[in-house]
């Protein structure tokens, strides 16, 4: 295949994905309209209105069977995320305790991970640590990105656009190092989905994607960035979803040593307290999108070969940006006084 071609074939693969996403989503919220699936503002809840969820249930329908199409072995990543989805729907739907589903958060990041042996050989951590404690260390990290990612999708656009920049972060590596397998398709196939659903989903949002998408995604995700790993990119792969890992584990850790229940729910993130001190969900969501930025470059130096100094700046832009965050926004806190 001549680099024309193939250029052709990622761009095919992005506006298929995307077009699909962008009209299936549309139907599915009308369906959701009407069986009354409805995400119901309480106390802890940053929207305003009734809002429909679900709209995982687009995505997946579209990114699984082109990662099929991409790469017919991923087979068991795939039954993996279609099992969370089918937890998450559950949960959507009826509500169901923490312990079944992490339990079956846990079968599928094991089994997922043991697949992946003949394509990582184990060296997630760049040979760093001997293979028991690097395949480990390697599922509680996907583990835990489940549920942070989980835990992260609580305004309008956030999960989407961090899906998105993780999704392009990833193809750019791809392609400008080579040597990343199908990483560049399936990564591209990501970002047009999670796209034609964020149209959707951009303050102020008209369809939420409930646990059925962020689980799944979160799986979805994190095995790509395992991948990563496993094919040399370690630091790439830390470094792109830094915000999301630095906001979610502060957070726990803050709650944990006030003695909170950390399996309640809340609104402490960085970004849920950013919204009380003045800001839109666009104005938070397009900060973090910044800094997503930044980090997408930090991810290609290290892979350039300075992996150190990377996640140093890496961990200093996301410092900035969470001082950004929590910086009173005195015009939008004069603007809300003044509508209500």
């Amino acid at each position: 295949m001549t680099a024309f071609e193939f250029s052709l074939r990622l761009a095919f693969i992005f506006l298929l994905c995307f077009l699909l996403t962008l009209g299936l989503t549309w139907l599915l919220r009308r369906w959701l309209l009407r069986r009354q699936i409805l995400d119901r503002p309480n106390e802890r809840s940053s929207h305003k209105a009734p809002t429909p969820r679900g709209g995982g249930i687009a995505v997946l329908a579209v990114l699984l069977p082109a990662w099929a199409l991409i790469e017919p072995a991923l087979w068991p990543q795939l039954l993996g995320a279609l099992a969370l989805a089918i937890v998450g729907w559950w949960d959507d739907l009826r509500g169901i305790s923490p312990w079944p589903r992490l339990a079956v958060q846990i079968a599928a990041v094991a089994f997922g991970l043991w697949c992946m042996r003949p394509l990582a050989d184990g060296q997630f951590t760049g040979g760093l640590l001997p293979q028991p404690f690097d395949a480990l260390l390697a599922g509680l990290a996907w583990l835990w990105f489940v549920n942070l990612f989980n835990f992260m999708d609580g305004i309008d656009g956030i999960a989407g656009s961090e899906a998105a920049s993780i999704g392009f972060g990833l193809a750019v590596l791809a392609l400008w190092f080579g040597g990343f397998g199908d990483l560049d398709q399936l990564s591209l196939a990501l970002v047009g989905a999670v796209l034609g659903f964020l149209y959707w989903n951009w303050h102020p949002a008209r369809i939420f994607l409930g646990d059925v998408g962020s689980q799944s995604l979160g799986y979805l995700i994190g095995f790509l960035l395992l991948r990563a790993a496993g094919d040399g990119a370690w630091a790439a792969a830390i470094i792109l979803p830094l915000y999301f890992w630095v906001d979610a584990t502060w957070t726990l850790l803050r709650r944990a040593r006030a003695g909170e229940n950390i399996l309640a729910a809340h609104a402490q993130h960085f970004y849920q307290r950013s919204l009380r001190l003045g800001r839109r969900h666009d104005q938070v969501t397009g900060a973090i999108l910044i800094g997503n930025g930044a980090l997408i470059l930090f991810a290609l130096g290290a892979e350039m070969g300075e992996p150190v100094a990377a996640l140093a700046g890496a961990g200093l832009a996301v410092f900035v940006l969470i001082r950004r965050l929590m910086r009173r926004n005195e015009e939008g806190s004069i603007s809300r006084a003044g509508r209500n």
